[in-house]
Formats: structure tokens, C-alpha cells, sequence
């Protein structure tokens, strides 16, 4: 799954030198959790979230294969708030 959304956000993006998945097991559930820089986030979501969502139906008709449900995440480190801060 990571290898298949890597492949994709490389492919969309203006600089895939900076595309990061990283997977998180939680069980049954496995958290496919993308990273890119700042300016490429909305190329990676698209109009409203059309290629965030296309992206998600690739890995639950990928994830069938393996029975796990796969969850995407796409990790916009520009909005987080430092701890405890914010309100």
C-alpha cells in the first residue's frame, strides 16, 4: 500500500523528493499516512477532495486483496499547532 500511494503523490506533485508515507497498524486497520511539502498539499487533494478520494478507492480496491481496511491520511504539518498551543 505504502509503495502505491508513494507512486501516485510522486506523480502529482512538484517536488516528490519530498512525498513521505509512512503505515501505521492499529489492528485491523492500517493508516496509510502521506506527507508532502506545503505548496503541494492542495495538488495531492484536489478540487474539492476529488483526488484525495480517487487515491482512496485505489487502496480499498488494492486493500481487498489482503482484507484489511486501509484508511489515507494526508498530513498537513502546516496547520499543527505546537503542543498545547492554539485554541
Amino acid at each position: 500500500m505504502k509503495t502505491l500511494v508513494e507512486l501516485l503523490a510522486r506523480a502529482l506533485v512538484d517536488e516528490p523528493d519530498a512525498v513521505d508515507v509512512r503505515e501505521v497498524e492499529d489492528g485491523d486497520l492500517l493508516v496509510v499516512e502521506l506527507r508532502v511539502a506545503a505548496g503541494d498539499v492542495g495538488k495531492v487533494i484536489g478540487r474539492q477532495g476529488r483526488t484525495v478520494n480517487a487515491m482512496r478507492t485505489l487502496l480499498h480496491a488494492a486493500s481487498i486483496k489482503t482484507q484489511r481496511r486501509v484508511q489515507l491520511e494526508v498530513i498537513d504539518e502546516g496547520d499543527a499547532a505546537p503542543n498545547g498551543a492554539g485554541a
